[in-house]
């Protein structure tokens, strides 16, 4: 998909704030630091429309990107490594719970792990909820770039194993560096909000 039309339309904390309409949505959630933000800019193929930041923890609201019109993606706060209180932890987990559970227009959520690593403990956490909640998603395995292509392989299959990934679920490579599975990731995410 070539996308021509992107913008920020609101940054929500609360359901009231939630863009009005019934364009479908596609929720973003990942780690503080995995790269949420560099994945929306490389598949609209923006330098810095979602800001990026060395400061892990820098996403606080739900940010409804607009997109050609057609649909959003929505930047959940990242989880794991903010310097935040526990406290404010606890009011993101419960914001992200009350959209994810309660909004019509979430299509599906594209969990974002770090192919590097094995997935933590939060990111088996987040997958364990969507699968309780019957929520649609998507695995992206980022930062493709940063291992050989050797290597690829054995990665997925850690992270394949560590989340205890379900048949019906895609696991995807992708490199916001070098456009990989950019294009599957797009496919992938039509054909969910038809």
């Amino acid at each position: 998909m070539k996308v021509t039309e992107a913008e920020l339309v609101i940054s929500a904390v609360r359901q009231e704030q939630y863009p009005e309409g019934h364009l479908p949505e596609i929720a973003l959630a990942g780690r503080s630091n995995v790269g949420k933000s560099s994945f929306i800019n490389k598949m609209i193929n923006r330098k810095a429309l979602a800001r990026t930041s060395s400061k892990p923890g820098k996403t606080q609201t739900l940010n409804f990107y607009k997109i050609e019109n057609k649909f959003y993606f929505v930047d959940v706060p990242g989880y794991g490594f903010a310097k935040v209180s526990k406290k404010e932890r606890e009011k993101w987990g419960q914001m992200i719970e009350a959209y994810m559970t309660s909004r019509k227009q979430l299509k599906t959520v594209v969990l974002i792990v770090d192919v590097r690593h094995p997935p933590t403990n939060d990111d088996c956490l987040m997958y364990n909820f969507l699968k309780y909640y019957k929520i649609p998603c998507i695995i992206v395995a980022t930062k493709a770039d940063k291992i050989p292509k050797g290597k690829w392989a054995s990665h997925l299959k850690t992270a394949k194993e560590t989340l205890n990934l379900e048949k019906e679920d895609e696991i995807i490579l992708f490199s916001s560096e070098t456009g990989e599975g950019k294009d599957k990731v797009w496919a992938s995410l039509m054909e969910r909000i038809k």
